[in-house]
């Protein structure tokens, strides 16, 4: 397939709730670069209930807002208060090029990092099958023989992404991918 025809929904937001009485409401953003993302005339796909009024339909961006360190957001079709309380909670959703790579250096997007394979001293130890965005820091769930292991996504934990060889490479601390045996001084009652 030639590079720019092939594409993926990223997940971009989530819509916390109504700010005001005009339809604003507050977006928990998902994305480093909302400047690039939360544009006049951006275009959202919808994550809602399959009963929800919006379930198909897609938002239109007006503006974004910043109230404090929140971010509001003015919508096409959303002119109220009661009809911006029926968004809440909805996902919103952008396409994204496949072959496009995050602006900064050492980002990536949750498509490129998953199916990666995991090495730890040069040995595969597992695959990445997951990736949660939490407010300290990303973790990857790491499918491995003996289960899943989730790995704190920071430099000191995984120094090096190798998106074209396929690889992700690990330095853990002793007893994140195994069991590490009981301290035998401790137990020793000579001591």
């Amino acid at each position: 397939m030639p590079a720019g025809t092939s594409h993926t929904q990223l997940r971009v937001g989530r819509l916390v709730k109504a700010h005001g009485l005009k339809g604003a409401l507050k977006v928990e953003l998902y994305t480093d670069d909302p400047a690039r993302r939360f544009v006049p005339g951006a275009t959202f796909t919808l994550q809602v209930p399959t009963t929800s009024d919006w379930h198909g339909k897609s938002l239109e961006l007006i503006e974004l807002r910043w109230y404090n360190t929140h971010a509001v957001a003015f919508f096409k079709d959303v002119p109220d208060r009661t009809v911006a309380e029926s968004l809440v909670k909805a996902i919103l959703w952008v396409d994204q090029d496949l072959e496009e790579l995050p602006a900064e250096e050492d980002a990536w997007y949750d498509h490129q990092l998953i199916g990666l394979a995991v090495l730890r001293d040069g040995v595969r130890v597992g695959t990445v099958s997951q990736i949660d965005h939490l407010p300290a820091q990303d973790l990857l769930t790491v499918k491995t023989d003996a289960g899943d292991v989730l790995v704190p996504f920071v430099k000191a934990i995984v120094p090096a992404v190798d998106i074209e060889q396929g690889t992700l490479t690990v330095t853990p601390p002793p007893g994140l991918f195994e069991e590490l045996p009981d301290d035998p001084i401790a137990d020793d009652p000579a001591e």
